[in-house]
């Protein structure tokens, strides 16, 4: 077989791939804007159910304190993970390649079993069921993923740089403000994104540690589809995916993922 024929193949295979991962998507979506409530066709274009949306105070209820945790979240993750990578970055201590290979089984490990571990420790401890736990578990999922991607920018830091200033005579914090940070912004803003994306779209943590009658909006979208699906939950799920991307494709255009441009 020729190289121009496994070309040809390969592209058929990665279409094939996306039209599986976006086909659901796209079909979702356009059931939004159908004006029939039981998916009938022919398609006839409507805004009812977004109308009917914007009306729905439960959903935009659930909607406003998710946004609200999820900026919480982003701030306390992006300081905490980025103090923590230049940490990391500047100073040799023991243990510092055990705690480099730590950061990584919170990814890995299902969020089903991190988020029943969540609830037995926060009630261990008498933090309980609440904002704060949510806030704490989304944090503590957010947090790997902020050290990573600030770290993944510190690894093209020139550490010289660092030296010439304070040979020069700036003073620690000088040098981290108007050295450092400058550099790994990219990197800082792009683990800000991670990190608010994260906390916004998590359902399995969230559900764990919200309490009754105070969810967040994936919590109160799965309750939704329990009692009965509407096409209300089109336009919400179409609104929360618009908004998930249009972040994830900042957050990598800051950190570069895939080289330079």
């Amino acid at each position: 077989m020729s190289g121009a024929m496994l070309a040809r193949l390969g592209k058929v295979w990665l279409g094939l791939i996306l039209v599986f991962l976006y086909a659901p998507i796209l079909v979702m979506a356009a059931m939004s804007f159908n004006a029939s409530p039981y998916y009938q066709l022919p398609f006839e274009f409507t805004l009812e159910w977004y109308e009917k949306l914007s009306e729905n105070r439960g959903i935009l209820r659930a909607a406003g304190r998710s946004v609200g945790i999820a900026m919480v979240t982003t701030v306390i993750a992006t300081v905490l993970g980025t103090a923590a990578s230049l940490a990391l970055f500047r100073y040799e201590f023991r243990g510092k390649a055990v705690l480099r290979v730590l950061l990584f089984p919170p990814i890995a490990i299902p969020w089903l079993i991190t988020g029943t571990a969540m609830l037995v420790f926060f009630f261990g401890i008498g933090l309980g069921r609440g904002t704060p736990a949510v806030i704490v578990g989304h944090v503590a999922l957010a947090l790997p993923y902020v050290i990573v991607v600030v770290t993944a920018r510190l690894a093209t830091f020139d550490p010289t740089l660092e030296e010439a200033a304070r040979v020069l005579g700036a003073g620690g914090w000088t040098v981290t403000r108007r050295v450092t940070l400058p550099w790994i912004a990219p990197g800082i803003i792009a683990g800000a994104l991670f990190a608010f994306a994260i906390s916004f779209d998590q359902f399995v943590v969230s559900y764990f540690l919200s309490e009754p009658g105070d969810s967040t909006l994936p919590v109160v979208i799965y309750t939704a589809i329990r009692k009965g699906f509407t096409p209300e939950i089109n336009a919400v799920s179409t609104l929360i995916i618009v908004v998930s991307m249009a972040v994830m494709l900042v957050a990598a255009r800051f950190s570069n993922f895939g080289g330079e441009r």
